[in-house]
């Protein structure tokens, strides 16, 4: 089911994130905006925080190839989630990475 989280931003403010989980059905006409947006706890920030050091450690392991590539990239999906913050989203079973790497010639 998706539903609407709102996570605090450290500067201040909120964001609200349409997620996909589990949990209880809301119906009917909600009277008020908390009966519709769950509070997620912790703060946005603290929620994606696990993104830039995974893609650190991929981008590291490719950079340290003995014929390293001049550019890196890395693409993948991210899922929110109120109660366990960010993960990195699946397609199947397995965790989905696009990774792009490029070599320009190098001349003498």
């Amino acid at each position: 089911m998706r539903r609407l989280v709102e996570f605090p931003l450290d500067q201040g403010g909120t964001v609200l994130v349409e997620v996909d989980e589990g949990g209880p059905v809301m119906r009917g006409i909600a009277k008020d905006r908390a009966a519709l947006v769950e509070e997620a706890d912790r703060t946005f920030e603290a929620a994606t925080s696990v993104v830039a050091p995974a893609a650190r450690s991929l981008i590291a392991r490719l950079r340290a190839m003995d014929d390293a590539p001049d550019e890196v990239g890395v693409e993948f999906g991210l899922q929110l989630s109120a109660q366990t913050g960010a993960f990195i989203a699946s397609a199947a079973a397995q965790a989905n990475f696009k990774i792009t790497v490029t070599w320009r010639s190098r001349e003498g």
